[in-house]
């Protein structure tokens, strides 16, 4: 009893070590992407295939990840995981040219994307129901947290050392310690698997996969309708549905001859792993919202660029917390409440973004009680909704899962962006309307000196010009004026101009986060009494 308990906590580490590791690679790179770009001297656009290409990784390996492991052992699929991640980031941190750098981060992201899988479907395998939620949490948290906290490691890094190498460099040793300690303390699990693996269900998958990912990352968010009608977007999504309805048609087919496909039908008939597949989605459109977090402190909170990021840590440490709440609620009150309560207390902490932060104090409270409701969903309920009363396949509904949450948090930042570029695009229209009176507002209450008044009159046609177009150079009026006082007026006039656009802007994109958290809570509304009607009829059975 001992050993096996001393086994369960050491696999539960290993393997919370192993998603912090990989969650926190995704979001170290944002830090130092110009440097990089620099290095290897190519332009934004192609830098951001940095990025881009270790999303696609990450979808590509999601979906296979689960099966194999379930097939032949998730300690095994471990141990490849760690090396493909600990290669990758040593082949990045020493790629001689950018073709060279991409394709590494391809090979760290086959590795990193399926260890949070392969540790949920362990924990599933191995741990006492009881006890499930706990654990789940537990891997929720590092998940949660990793991402969120990994722009900001990235900086202190790059702060230290001066040198973008070293980002992927401390992977290495993280990655041989897990391999070795993996091989001796982790306990080997599986399924029993029927036949041989399915290679053309795998293939059509990737390719399925790939090209729908790949046709989401080229939507643009500011004419998003338009955008969709162009080649690059159309043609890649239709392809993607086409490969995956071939798919479906091709494992029905393999299934009624007794194989093993893919992606089991059997899992996407159940009406319960659909809905909460559905969540899942949502999840990572809320999961999307926390990266315009440090803009939104730079642009309306008006914290300097190179602090913002670290106001991400209140809603870091948040979700944290609220994983670990999260698999102790699952355990004592079931999955169901708890996707529940984490969507309704999600929804008032972003509900507050918009309508009460004025404050950075307020701006902590509201970020804590939003970093709880989501840290709830990071772990444990949608995991266990997933793979409750299968006897097989737990990888693989896992990788689904997954999957589709990582769709949700390719395609919802194109949203959100949407609504903070539009919101700046009103700034000619707000000048035009509302600058008059905010000038005059800020000139009653400065109380200008007589000179600064004169001075204000010989530029009133200027100024009132200025207010009506964006085309003059506000910077060189500004420098104009002699008055520091007169000077303070114009400035801080400008400066409500564009905090309104950008409230306005961010106010979208957190009012869109508040009807996603109510889907969802509408959606465990719904799945509650669809659940109940299925367990009693296995009970009657």
């Amino acid at each position: 009893m001992g050993n096996k308990s001393s086994s369960s906590t050491w696999a539960l580490t290993l393997f919370s070590i192993g998603v912090l590791m990989a969650a926190v690679d995704n979001g170290i790179i944002s830090a130092a992407l110009t440097t990089i770009n620099s290095s290897f001297g190519v332009s934004a656009n192609w830098g951001a295939w940095g990025v881009t290409i270790y999303t696609l990784g990450l979808a590509l390996s999601i979906p296979i990840v689960g099966k194999i492991s379930d097939r032949y052992g998730r300690k095994k699929l471990f141990i490849v995981e760690i090396f493909l991640f600990g290669i990758g980031s040593l082949l990045v941190a020493l790629s001689p040219n950018f073709g060279f750098y991409l394709a590494s981060r391809f090979i760290q992201a086959m590795g990193g994307g399926g260890i949070f899988i392969i540790g949920s479907s362990h924990i599933l395998s191995t741990f006492p129901a009881g006890k499930q939620g706990k654990a789940l949490g537990m891997l929720g948290a590092m998940n949660g947290i990793g991402a969120i906290l990994g722009p900001n490691l990235g900086s202190v890094i790059l702060d230290l050392t001066g040198n973008w190498h070293f980002l992927f460099l401390i992977n290495v040793p993280i990655a041989l310690i897990l391999i070795i300690l993996g091989v001796l303390k982790i306990q080997e699990t599986k399924e029993p698997a029927a036949g041989k693996l399915d290679l053309l269900g795998t293939i059509l998958l990737s390719l399925a996969v790939l090209s729908i990912m790949y046709g989401l990352t080229n939507i643009d968010g500011v004419s998003f309708t338009d955008s969709l009608l162009t080649a690059e977007v159309y043609g890649f999504l239709l392809t993607g549905i086409v490969l995956f309805t071939v798919l479906i048609i091709y494992n029905r087919t393999l299934e009624r001859r007794n194989g093993d496909p893919i992606l089991p039908i059997n899992l996407l008939v159940l009406p319960t792993y659909l809905m909460t597949l559905l969540i899942g989605a949502l999840t990572g459109g809320l999961m999307a919202g926390m990266i315009f977090i440090p803009a939104y402190t730079e642009q309306v909170l008006g914290v300097a660029a190179e602090y913002s990021g670290y106001f991400l840590t209140p809603l870091a440490i948040a979700s944290g917390f609220g994983a670990a709440f999260g698999g102790m609620l699952v355990d004592k009150r079931g999955p169901v409440f708890a996707v529940l309560i984490s969507g309704v207390i999600t929804a008032v902490g972003f509900l507050l973004f918009p309508l009460w932060i004025e404050a950075k104090w307020q701006f902590i409270i509201a970020s804590c009680i939003a970093g709880l409701g989501m840290g709830i969903l990071l772990g444990a309920p949608l995991n266990i909704l997933a793979t409750e009363r299968l006897e097989k396949n737990r990888g693989t509904a896992l990788s689904g899962l997954s999957l589709i949450r990582q769709i949700g948090m390719t395609l919802a930042p194109t949203i959100y962006a949407g609504f903070i570029v539009r919101g700046f695009n009103q700034i000619p229209d707000l000048f035009k309307s509302e600058f008059g009176n905010i000038l005059k507002k800020n000139m009653e209450n400065a109380d200008l000196s007589p000179q600064a008044m004169l001075e204000f009159q010989q530029l009133a046609g200027t100024v009132s010009s200025a207010g009506n177009s964006l085309d003059h150079d506000y910077s060189q009026l500004l420098e104009s004026i002699q008055d520091p006082a007169l000077k303070d007026v114009l400035q801080s006039s400008v400066d409500q101009i564009t905090l309104m656009a950008a409230q306005d802007g961010y106010g979208g994109l957190f009012y869109s986060v508040v009807v996603i958290s109510a889907l969802v809570v509408l959606l465990a509304v719904i799945l509650k009494p669809i659940r109940k009607r299925i367990f009693e009829k296995q009970a009657d059975v």
